[in-house]
C-alpha cells in the first residue's frame, strides 16, 4: 500500500459525494411529471423540528400529473401544506381529507427551456465540486512527493488516476443532464 492510497481513495470519495449531490439536485427538478423526488427533501416544521419531508409521510404519484403524501400522524398535514408551498417549488398543494394533493401544472415552453437552463447550473455545480475534488487531490499527491513519500513516476500514474476519476465523474453528471433535458423538453 502507497502512501498515496489514502489520497486517492479521499479524492474518489469527495467526486463521488459531488455526484450523488447532482444527481438528488436534478431528480429534484420538476419536468411536468410527479416523481416522489421532487418534494421528498422538503424541510417540515414537526415536533418542535425540521424533518425531510420523507421522514414523516408516505409519497405517492396516484397519476403521472399529482403527488399525494400522506403524513403518518394526520396532525402534521397543515404543516406538511405550509412546507410544500414554502418550498418555491411550483406546487400548489391542498389539503384532501388525510393526504396533501399536489397537484403539477402544465409547463410552458418558456419554463420548460428556464427548467433547463437551471438544470445545466446544477450539473455545473456538481462538475465544479469534482474539479474542486480533482484539485485537492492533485495537491496532496505533489505534497506527497515533496516530502519524499512517493517518487515522481508515482505522482504521475496517481494524477492519471484522478484524472480518470475526474472525467467518470463528469461523463455520469453528463449522461443524467442529458435525460433530465430529454425529459423537460418532451410534452
Amino acid at each position: 500500500m502507497s502512501a498515496a492510497d489514502p489520497v486517492l481513495k479521499k479524492t474518489k470519495a469527495e467526486m463521488d459525494k459531488a455526484v450523488e449531490h447532482a444527481f438528488k439536485e436534478i431528480a429534484a427538478m420538476h419536468t411536468g411529471k410527479a416523481s416522489p423526488a421532487m418534494v421528498e427533501n422538503v424541510m417540515v416544521e414537526a415536533y418542535g423540528s425540521a424533518s425531510r419531508l420523507r421522514d414523516i409521510a408516505a409519497i405517492t404519484t396516484p397519476d403521472a400529473r399529482t403527488i399525494a403524501v400522506t403524513p403518518w400522524d394526520k396532525g402534521l398535514l397543515k404543516a406538511v401544506e405550509k412546507a410544500i408551498q414554502t418550498a418555491n417549488i411550483g406546487i400548489n398543494p391542498s389539503v384532501m381529507g388525510d393526504k396533501v394533493r399536489c397537484p403539477l401544472p402544465e409547463l410552458s415552453r418558456e419554463r420548460r427551456q428556464e427548467m433547463v437552463k437551471i438544470t445545466h447550473g446544477v450539473g455545473e455545480n456538481g462538475r465544479v465540486g469534482i474539479r474542486a475534488a480533482r484539485r485537492d487531490g492533485m495537491e496532496a499527491l505533489k505534497k506527497l512527493q515533496k516530502d519524499g513519500q512517493i517518487t515522481e513516476d508515482d505522482l504521475k500514474r496517481m494524477e492519471k488516476d484522478i484524472q480518470k476519476f475526474h472525467d467518470a465523474a463528469v461523463d455520469q453528471i453528463a449522461k443524467q443532464l442529458a435525460v433530465k433535458e430529454k425529459e423537460l423538453m418532451t410534452i
